[in-house]
């Protein structure tokens, strides 16, 4: 576990409360260079922080999560926490920017710059990977995929302009004064990484009104995943656990009657394994052509695991991602 008293101690701590963060920071492995201590916090102390932060929120979310890292914690074991995702509009989205930009603006701050473009043709989406500069294989990357709004029918077009494009800007001066320090010096004090990472962690949710369900249902029979973010938005959609041999693992889960997927995704290279366990359903409330409103049980958020090997080529851990993986894992929020 990170000491007491290092900055993402301190950070988590302020966020989540002792009880919890003693919880996700016990599970959760952490490098050790991120716990040496400073009198200031470094863009990646920030941004493993944030990390956490959101791992902890997508474990309230996720029951299957919740119940699969008690038990590594109950064995003493920790996670590898090696990416979380989200989703984006690529379309009319408010006063958000829209798309990937709307994250860009917060990542590359903390640290992170672009290592890899995906293109998702099936799910008229692209992906981009972030990764982190300082810290690559130690900091969780984040997979942004961006929807391409303008590529679907007409009438889902004008639905997702009425759901998405009353969306605000959860990013405000204590944010903004974070995220520029960091940008500019790499650092910032205690006081302002405090201040701003609530705002930053915010930012991970759902920024529009409570969407009309005529128009979640014209969005449904276009696009699951444009479905899928009227109802979660820019929460994480998954998060993920790097494991040592991920086919060995699915087989005990599926012996074990965990809800995980049928098949492991096998990248192009043949270096990236990846499974995930089936969304689970949540209830989100839509409002009717009347105003009232009403609820409906729709898909939510996800536990994936991945296998990376070492590239030849460079002797390090492949770090990238691929297409028809993220096509596969995907499916597992598809709209009922």
């Amino acid at each position: 576990m990170i000491p007491e008293g290092s900055a993402i101690w301190r950070l988590v701590t302020a966020m989540l409360g002792e009880d919890r963060a003693g919880d996700v920071l016990s599970v959760v492995a952490i490098d050790p260079r991120l716990g040496e201590g400073s009198r200031q916090s470094s863009r990646t102390e920030v941004a493993m922080a944030l990390n956490i932060v959101l791992f902890a929120d997508l474990l309230t979310r996720v029951a299957s999560a919740a119940a699969y890292v008690a038990e590594v914690r109950a064995e003493g074991r920790t996670v590898c926490f090696d990416h979380g995702a989200l989703r984006t509009i690529d379309g009319p989205s408010g006063a958000l920017p829209t798309g990937a930009a709307a994250f860009s603006r917060i990542l590359e701050p903390l640290g992170y710059a672009v290592a890899g473009t995906y293109p998702l043709p099936k799910l008229t989406m692209t992906g981009r990977a972030f990764a982190h500069r300082d810290m690559a294989e130690s900091v969780p990357q984040f997979f942004v995929s961006e929807l391409h709004v303008a590529q679907f029918p007409a009438a889902a077009r004008d639905a997702a302009g009425r759901i998405f494009d009353n969306s605000v800007d959860p990013l405000g001066e204590a944010e903004r004064e974070m995220l520029g320090r960091l940008a500019s010096d790499g650092r910032c004090s205690f006081e302002t990484a405090s201040a701003g990472l609530p705002g930053v962690v915010a930012a991970f949710g759902r920024h529009h009104e409570t969407p009309v369900l005529a128009d979640y249902e014209i969005m449904r029979s276009a696009t699951a995943e444009g479905a899928w973010i009227a109802t979660e938005g820019n929460v994480f959609n998954h998060a993920t656990d790097r494991v040592p041999d991920v086919t060995a693992l699915a087989a005990q889960l599926h012996q074990r009657g965990w809800p995980l997927k049928p098949e492991v995704e096998l990248s192009a290279n043949g270096r990236v394994r990846q499974t995930a366990f089936l969304a689970g359903k949540v209830v989100r409330q839509f409002r009717a052509g009347d105003g009232s409103l009403t609820q409906c049980e729709v898909p939510g958020s996800f536990y994936e695991f991945i296998s990376r090997d070492v590239d030849p080529a460079t002797g390090r851990l492949d770090l990238t991602f691929d297409s028809g993986n993220a096509t596969g894992i995907f499916a597992v929020t598809g709209a009922p």
